[in-house]
């Protein structure tokens, strides 16, 4: 599964892994998460994220 960046601070989001504190269980795609869902380190929105390549 691709990895998402967030272009704020820098997290990674790594679908293997999920968001377990952010209720997205391991296994969920980026494409799958609900768009109300922010950057668990910076709080920044979903929009804010690019693929990691």
């Amino acid at each position: 599964m691709e990895k998402y960046v967030c272009t704020v601070c820098g997290y990674v989001y790594d679908p293997e892994e999920g968001d377990i504190d952010g209720g997205i269980p391991p296994g969920t795609a980026f494409a799958d998460i609900p768009e109300d869902w922010v950057c668990p380190v910076c709080g920044s929105e979903k929009d804010k994220f690019e693929l990691d390549e």
